[in-house]
């Protein structure tokens, strides 16, 4: 069913339950947050994300459309980044915090755009959903739980640790990790060059991710059935919208860098976003096309998975 098939007014309705579900969900998450007292900003933050992630789940559920979750991957960073700033030191760097929070909004809310005008209503649910649905059938509701939504919401947290260190450290607060374990506070450091280095590939990221999914939306208005795409960006990639979203993950850490070298160990984030990307969004992606475009496997032994290179000559 495309798009212009939709009712409008049943889409209009359906965006708007989506919107209800988030809204609902900040509040919870406020609440919850809130009732969690005086706690560290990341315990506070992560408490507050899982029970959000448990109304969208609810809504899910309810409207049997697991597509609801679809859009928290991109709005959720936004709202931990916000938190940390409100829990920020005041001598806090204003330079970093600026940069920071600017490129995580351009960034949530592209992404959430390009689901939002690809999304066609409650009878739209994304095929990978559906097709755990129809596999597991009884079990489903388990796999939603875990598999759909429980687990993309640590992998984002995990990779949003980064904006604790680049947004809410000072040079002379110690709400941080190293005085509750009793160790002497040093403070973020100054904008400096790893700084630009971060803001160059973040900006970078998010313009490479933006171009791959217009280049794939301008191709899949006329493409014919099995005809791969193999221009633009994705001559030298199969997946180059991925290499964006990896690399601006790997973008904010530069800033965690930047601000606190001793929270170096915040890189698990960047890691298992990228770890995820390769072994279950490519082979998957990967698996569809096989299925879907007569010649894919031969593409994929000519041009790289995600790294931009000239493509193989037969």
């Amino acid at each position: 069913m495309s798009q212009t098939t939709v009712k409008k007014s049943d889409l209009v309705l359906a965006f708007a339950l989506c919107a209800k579900a988030y809204l609902i969900a900040l509040c919870i998450a406020i609440l919850v947050g809130y009732a969690t007292g005086e706690h560290h900003p990341i315990l506070i933050a992560f408490v507050a994300d899982v029970a959000a992630t448990l109304v969208i789940y609810a809504f899910a559920r309810y409207f049997k459309n697991a597509s609801f979750y679809d859009a928290y991957w991109s709005l959720a960073p936004i709202a931990i980044a916000i938190f940390f700033l409100l829990a920020a030191a005041c001598d806090a760097c204003y330079e970093r915090q600026v940069a920071v929070i600017a490129l995580v909004s351009i960034w949530g809310l592209r992404l959430t755009y390009n689901w939002a005008r690809g999304w066609r209503g409650l009878g739209h649910e994304d095929w990978r959903y559906a097709a755990m649905r129809a596999k597991h059938r009884r079990r489903f509701w388990l796999v939603e739980l875990i598999g759909i939504e429980m687990m993309p919401t640590l992998v984002v947290f995990l990779g949003c640790l980064s904006l604790y260190p680049a947004i809410a450290f000072g040079k002379n607060w110690c709400g941080d990790l190293e005085a509750f374990m009793g160790r002497p506070y040093t403070g973020a450091n100054p904008w400096g060059i790893l700084d630009c280095a971060a803001a160059t590939i973040t900006a970078a990221a998010i313009l490479i991710e933006t171009i791959a999914d217009e280049q794939l939306r301008r191709f899949a208005k006329t493409a014919q059935p099995g005809q791969i795409m193999d221009k633009g960006l994705w001559k030298y990639s199969r997946h180059p919208n991925y290499l964006g979203e990896v690399a601006f993950w790997w973008g904010l850490y530069l800033f965690a860098l930047a601000a606190k070298p001793s929270y170096w160990w915040m890189v698990v984030g960047p890691i298992i976003i990228t770890a995820l990307f390769l072994f279950v969004s490519v082979p998957m992606m990967d698996r569809r096309n096989l299925e879907r475009r007569p010649g894919y496997a031969e593409r994929m032994k000519k041009v790289s998975a995600i790294i931009p290179w000239s493509p193989k000559k037969s």
